[in-house]
């Protein structure tokens, strides 16, 4: 069967499924798969005009200029494309898009990256929550966490910093070769990732 020139499974319900049928998706779910970066790209861009008000930089700016000064602090490929990434759920999830980024970039860069881009959002309150009448000591949860100074250090060199606009920044075309090959890398290949089976929240496990 086909839906505008492209096949399709021909079941209604998932339980009716031949092996014909999901041969056929796992072939479209490979060439799906393949044009990721694309879509993460697309998205970042979108931030340029679908941002939170009131900053001096809009999130698209931020992203950039994170990534510029992950870039001149000679930060490794997977924490630059993380740097860059980190605020990419900001316009769907802005009470948890730091648990988005972090679901992008798991299933293709090492545990360390995937566990500072999740818990950024909580770090970063370190700087403003305490101007709101709240705890801004969240973060001490995971003072003994064996990763608790990179994300500190994330927060504090990168993130927290990246909201000037007169900032010599590096556009989107020198990040963008990185995002490729870390984002077409097999999903899950221990090679780059090691064990990820716990969830990248959980504080007792690295």
């Amino acid at each position: 069967m086909t839906q505008q020139g492209t096949a399709t499974v021909r079941f209604r319900q998932m339980k009716d499924g031949t092996q014909a049928d999901y041969q056929l998706l796992e072939h479209a779910e490979t060439a799906y798969v393949q044009a990721l970066p694309d879509r993460v790209l697309a998205a970042l861009k979108k931030l340029e005009s679908e941002s939170l008000q009131g900053y001096p930089v809009n999130r698209y700016q931020h992203s950039l200029q994170t990534a510029t000064r992950a870039l001149r602090d000679s930060a490794d490929i997977e924490l630059l494309v993380a740097a860059l990434l980190h605020d990419i759920g900001d316009d769907l999830a802005p009470h948890s898009h730091a648990d988005v980024a972090a679901a992008i970039l798991k299933p293709y860069v090492r545990p360390e990256v995937t566990w500072i881009v999740a818990q950024h959002g909580l770090f970063q309150s370190y700087y403003f929550a305490h101007h709101l009448g709240k705890d801004r000591h969240g973060r001490d949860r995971y003072r003994d966490h064996p990763w608790f100074n990179a994300c500190a250090d994330f927060c504090e060199r990168w993130d927290q910093a990246s909201f000037d606009p007169d900032y010599p920044t590096e556009p989107l075309a020198t990040f963008e070769p990185w995002v490729r090959e870390v984002l077409t890398r097999p999903a899950f290949d221990p090679r780059f990732t090691g064990d990820q089976t716990a969830s990248v929240q959980d504080p007792t496990k690295p």
